[in-house]
C-alpha cells in the first residue's frame, strides 16, 4: 500500500488539474448509514425507499403537500445535518488548500465536504442544506425563507426571489434530472483533469458513473490517471477504468497521501 500512496502523492504534486469523485464510502465513515447495505436505511425501512421514489412526482403534482410532508413527517434527512466530517474529508480540503485539488464532485448530499473546508464542490445529487428553484436552479440557504413560519401561516411552498419559481429541496430525487449547471461543470472538470481520485464509490449509479469513463475517453489527449481508493475492488477496477486501486478506508488512506505529499514537498524544497 505504501508504494501506491507514494505513487499517488507524486502524481498529485506533478498534476495540473486533479479532481476527486466521492461517494457513500466517505459518508459511512462519518456514521451516515448507506441505503441498500445490510444495515441500510431502505433495507430497514422499505417504505422509506418507496416514498423516495415518489417524492419527485409529489413535488410536481402538489408542491404545497410535498413541503408539508417534508416538514412534518419523520425523515432520515434531518439526521444528515448533524453529521461531521471525518479525516478523509479534511484530507481532501487540505489538498485543495495546497492547490493540488481543483474540485470535488460528490454523489453525497450531506454537505460534509463544505463543512471540512472544501470551496469547490459540485453536489451531483444535490445538497441537503440548500433549496433549489425548480425553474432557474438558483440555490438558497433555507434560513432565508423562515420555512417554519411559512408552514404555520399556511404559505407553503416557498418561491424563488429571482424568477418566482417554486422551490424544492436541492436533493436530486429519483426520476429528476441532474441540474444542468452541475452536470455541465462536472463534465468540464472531468474533461480537463489529468489525475482523478475516486474515493469511496463504486461509481455504479448513472449518470455519475459516466464521469470516470468520460475521463478515460479524454485520456488519449489528457493522459488522465485514475486512482481508486475503495475498501474493495469495484467495476471500475474490473473494467480497467482505474489505473491503480488503494484498498482501504478513505479516512485512513487520504490522510496518508497528504502526509506523503507534505514529506515530498518539503524534501524538494530542501534540495533547492
Amino acid at each position: 500500500m505504501q508504494d501506491l500512496i507514494a505513487k499517488t502523492a507524486e502524481l498529485l504534486i506533478k498534476s495540473k488539474h486533479t479532481v476527486a469523485l466521492t461517494g457513500a464510502g466517505m459518508s459511512t465513515e462519518s456514521g451516515i448509514p448507506d441505503f441498500r447495505g445490510p444495515n441500510g436505511i431502505w433495507t430497514k425501512n422499505p417504505e422509506a425507499e418507496k416514498q423516495a421514489y415518489q417524492s419527485y412526482f409529489k413535488f410536481q403534482q402538489n408542491p404545497k403537500q410535498y413541503w408539508i410532508e417534508r416538514m412534518t413527517g419523520t425523515s432520515w434527512i434531518h439526521e444528515l445535518t448533524k453529521a461531521q466530517p471525518n479525516p478523509g474529508h479534511f484530507a481532501l480540503a487540505e489538498l485543495e488548500k495546497m492547490a493540488l485539488l481543483k474540485s470535488v464532485i460528490t454523489q453525497n448530499i450531506d454537505n460534509l465536504h463544505q463543512k471540512a473546508g472544501n470551496k469547490r464542490v459540485l453536489d451531483y445529487h444535490g445538497n441537503v442544506s440548500l433549496l433549489r428553484c425548480f425553474s432557474c436552479d438558483t440555490r438558497y440557504d433555507p434560513q432565508e425563507y423562515e420555512l417554519e413560519k411559512l408552514l404555520a401561516e399556511d404559505r407553503l411552498p416557498p418561491y424563488c426571489k429571482k424568477c418566482n419559481g417554486v422551490l424544492k429541496s436541492d436533493i436530486v430525487h429519483f426520476h429528476e434530472a441532474i441540474p444542468a449547471d452541475v452536470s455541465t461543470e462536472s463534465q468540464q472538470e472531468v474533461g480537463t483533469c489529468d489525475v482523478m481520485l475516486i474515493c469511496g464509490t463504486s461509481a455504479a449509479v448513472y449518470p455519475f458513473a459516466m464521469l470516470p469513463r468520460i475521463a478515460k475517453q479524454y485520456s488519449s489527449k489528457q493522459k488522465t490517471i485514475i486512482v481508486e481508493i475503495n475498501a474493495e475492488p469495484t467495476p471500475l477496477t474490473q473494467e480497467g477504468i482505474s489505473d491503480y486501486i488503494i484498498q482501504g478506508k478513505t479516512g485512513t488512506v487520504l490522510p496518508k497521501i497528504v502526509e506523503e505529499v507534505k514529506k515530498r514537498t518539503s524534501e524538494n524544497k530542501h534540495r533547492l
